[in-house]
């Protein structure tokens, strides 16, 4: 059996898979915060725990923000700060007493996507993680493409095409504009700061909250104005063009059969909807057949594509 593991910036969750795909045990508990010794005493202990319950020794794979730099092996470009700058492949090896894989989170959405998911089949998969940061992966004919570099899908960290529509004043002008904010990584504009859900509800608030009074998540911003919020209908057209056109970049950079979103605004419907429509005048063709698609495994695909990172039937000598 192979225990895949998502280590998120708020939550860890484990997951055991069998031969068969199904998972056999699969829990969640809130990440320590700011806590790099604490997180891995955390993850030892799901290991130990799930294994014990099991009676069974397992793979590991585990899915991350960031990934592990070529040149030192320590983690870089998280989200999660504390994790970068630290051993964690080497941290978790030794506790472990076994090898252990480790992925980009958003590599481990695609691979999950791409074997039994969304996008089973399809030859060229570009998947894509909406949530507190925005990260994307690729597959490549059933293989995880990582990169020279291992930053292959890299997408959150470019910066966001222009062509930039009026932004949509408290007033009901169109003249109000919002300064992209500063991202963790150190560079300004990036599509992270735009796409991912606390920059859609700053923004949200930036230019409605003297207006409203309120501060609202994305899935209220979507409640609204599905229930005819023109101020919040506003944000989600602005939401919707800033995505079209920065996936029309990957389309025509990479040309995926699929593009799958994962992530808390994967949820939002209208996107499946609306956004295949808006990337048509960005890309270089004269026809799109690209499909978006919800991820099918949602909440799990991280999991699952950590656990995926050991193929089924691989070699127990190598856990010894």
């Amino acid at each position: 059996m192979r225990i895949g593991i998502d280590l998120g910036g708020t939550k860890i969750e484990i997951a055991v898979l069998d031969d068969d795909n199904a998972i056999r045990l699969r829990r969640r508990v809130p990440t320590p915060e700011g806590d790099y010794a604490a997180t891995l005493d955390l993850i030892t202990t799901l290991v130990a725990t799930a294994e014990a319950e099991l009676g069974a020794r397992c793979s590991v794979g585990i899915g991350t923000p960031g990934s592990l730099s070529p040149l030192t092996g320590l983690v870089r470009n998280a989200n999660s700060t504390c994790l970068n700058g630290q051993p964690l492949l080497a941290d978790l090896s030794g506790r472990l007493d076994r090898e252990v894989r480790i992925a980009n989170d958003a590599n481990c959405l695609a691979l999950s996507e791409a074997t039994d998911g969304a996008a089973a089949g399809a030859s060229v998969v570009f998947a894509v993680i909406l949530g507190t940061g925005v990260g994307g992966g690729i597959v490549v004919e059933g293989r995880l493409l990582q990169g020279m570099n291992l930053i292959a899908g890299e997408w959150g960290h470019n910066p966001l095409p222009a062509e930039e529509a009026p932004l949509f004043a408290p007033d009901g002008s169109s003249a109000a504009t919002v300064a992209p904010s500063p991202c963790y990584c150190g560079r300004t504009g990036c599509i992270e700061t735009r796409l991912s859900g606390p920059g859609m509800a700053a923004e949200h608030a930036a230019l409605t909250g003297a207006l409203t009074g309120q501060t609202l998540t994305p899935a209220e911003i979507a409640a609204h104005a599905e229930a005819g919020d023109a101020l919040c209908e506003a944000t989600m057209r602005r939401y919707e063009s800033r995505l079209a056109r920065a996936l029309a970049t990957v389309i025509n950079l990479l040309d995926p059969d699929v593009i799958v979103l994962g992530g808390g605004l994967s949820r939002l419907q209208r996107l499946y909807r609306n956004v295949p429509e808006q990337w048509v005048p960005h890309v270089f063709s004269d026809v799109v057949r690209t499909r978006l698609r919800q991820s099918l495994h949602g909440d799990s695909s991280g999991v699952r594509g950590a656990a995926w990172l050991w193929p089924a039937g691989a070699s127990e000598a190598r856990q010894r």
